[in-house]
């Protein structure tokens, strides 16, 4: 039992530090005409995470605790029977598998969190890996970007085809996940926590430093803010970067609130330092990359597009104007942008923007079709091939941009109330922390995030992390369901 235990504590340090790993390695067992099959390490470690777990709770019979909990079952339960109507069974059956190993995994880490928090080694243990992990990912993120400057291929870089340089004429780094959307939103927890140590002094070292020690942690703070904060706006992913700034925004005002002082608008310095970084680091990697991009068409892309074309500084064409007739297909705009080492965006891709908006739209209109669609919605996982059958895309692996949407056309109105339900259930846990409004400024920044993106392997962590801070800045056992 001791050895099970071990591996336990094992595998709860080693989480934070396995969730950067989305995406590579996977292994992949083939594709089907609406998902494609494949399983990450983040996954891996949940199953026997909840395979462990099991083994402690049936030896320590404390299984019949998780059964005692019903309110938290509604939703995953509710979830299940839509498989039944689902349009897409296969993808239903398999995204519930994924999200009751998440519920089995929070409840085993509430009930089974002694097994952790009595170690006087643990909090300052996990810090060194929560960090020191992040640390790591950042600097691959950054070599990415220097390699494939360099022209090293992305096939050795790990990149994307929509990060490498020739998009936008500087890289914007995917570290070890499928996207830089997923990357960015990674980097949400470290920047926020980071932050929240910083702003109040508080310190995996020890509970309470005095002269050098808190002039040292002070330092670390700062450094660990700015490298977090930098690397999430390398990843140029405006959904990241912009739920990261309000998760950030509700901290800062929370800490004013309760402290009635603005220390904490230091951060802001931090963080706009550094935006000023990698702004002028973008703008030397356009210079000297493979594109015909300057240092200040590169700076111009990245405030154009990130301010989703409001700020526009980019240099006026005032040559020959092209003819409208011309109607040149994407692949024919690449190759045409290649022959002429020209990158293949030139600000603000609102085609990108659009595309979600237009998912959005067909979501909602295909939801509201009927009665049975709006209560009920089109089944667990059927969002993709429910808007495919109606014509309303190319691909049923075509997916709605948006979980909150996406959720609405699955399980309709019936299963977002108890959606609802359950995130009134999360906050009335996360507020009796002492460290409940870093929780909820987390929480809130993982919730605008979902606004760009929908699914579950991709995104573990934001139903994982929240959960395991809980308990980890937890002082009084006070964490219960």
């Amino acid at each position: 039992m001791k050895r099970i235990s071990r591996l336990y504590i094992f595998l709860v340090y080693t989480l934070p530090a396995i969730l950067f790993f989305s995406y590579y390695p996977v292994i992949s067992f083939g594709t089907s005409e609406s998902m494609n099959f494949e399983i990450s390490l983040p996954i891996i470690w949940l199953v026997a995470f909840d395979i462990l777990s099991f083994i402690i709770l049936v030896k320590n019979k404390m299984l019949g605790k998780i059964l005692e909990k019903w309110r938290w079952l509604l939703l995953p339960v509710f979830m299940s029977l839509s498989v039944i109507w689902s349009a897409n069974m296969v993808r239903g059956i398999l995204t519930m598998g994924v999200l009751w190993l998440i519920y089995f995994a929070v409840f085993a880490l509430v009930i089974l969190k002694e097994k952790v928090t009595f170690l006087k080694t643990f909090k300052k243990n996990f810090w060194k890996i929560f960090f020191g992990s992040s640390l790591v990912v950042c600097a691959w993120c950054f070599l990415q970007c220097i390699l494939d400057v360099a022209g090293v291929p992305r096939e050795c870089t790990l990149m994307c085809e929509g990060c490498v340089s020739q998009m936008f004429g500087f890289p914007h780094p995917n570290g070890f996940a499928i996207e830089p959307q997923f990357m960015g939103n990674l980097l949400i927890a470290p920047s926020i926590i980071a932050s929240y140590l910083y702003i109040t002094k508080t310190t995996p070292i020890s509970d309470t430093l005095k002269g050098a020690r808190l002039s040292l942690w002070s330092s670390i703070g700062v450094v660990l803010v700015f490298i977090f904060s930098a690397t999430l706006f390398l990843t140029f992913s405006r959904g990241a970067i912009y739920a990261c700034v309000i998760g950030l925004v509700f901290l800062t005002v929370f800490q004013i609130v309760l402290t009635k002082k603005w220390k904490a608008m230091l951060i802001w310095l931090i963080v706009g330092l550094a935006f000023l970084f990698i702004l002028n680091l973008q703008g030397i990697f356009a210079e000297i990359g493979p594109t015909n991009d300057t240092y200040f068409s590169g700076v111009a892309k990245v405030l154009n597009h990130l301010s989703l074309g409001v700020i526009d500084v980019r240099a006026k064409d005032n040559g020959a104007e092209v003819s409208g007739d011309l109607d040149f297909s994407e692949e024919t705009q690449a190759l045409s942008s290649a022959q002429n080492n020209e990158a293949i965006f030139d600000g603000y891709v609102e085609e990108s923007t659009e595309i979600r908006k237009e998912l959005t739209r067909d979501a909602l209109t295909l939801w509201s079709q009927d009665f049975g669609t709006m209560a009920f919605g089109v089944g667990i996982g059927g969002a993709g091939q429910a808007l495919y059958d109606a014509g309303l895309t190319e691909s049923p692996k075509e997916i709605v941009q948006n979980e909150f949407v996406s959720l609405l056309l699955e399980i309709g109105v019936v299963g977002v109330l108890l959606v609802v339900f359950t995130l009134a259930l999360v906050i009335r846990m996360v507020v009796r922390n002492s460290a409940g409004g870093v929780l909820v400024s987390l929480m809130v920044a993982y919730g605008v995030s979902l606004c760009f993106f929908s699914g579950l392997p991709n995104a573990l962590h934001i139903y994982l992390l929240p959960v395991l801070l809980s308990i980890i800045f937890e002082n009084k056992n006070r964490l219960v369901l």
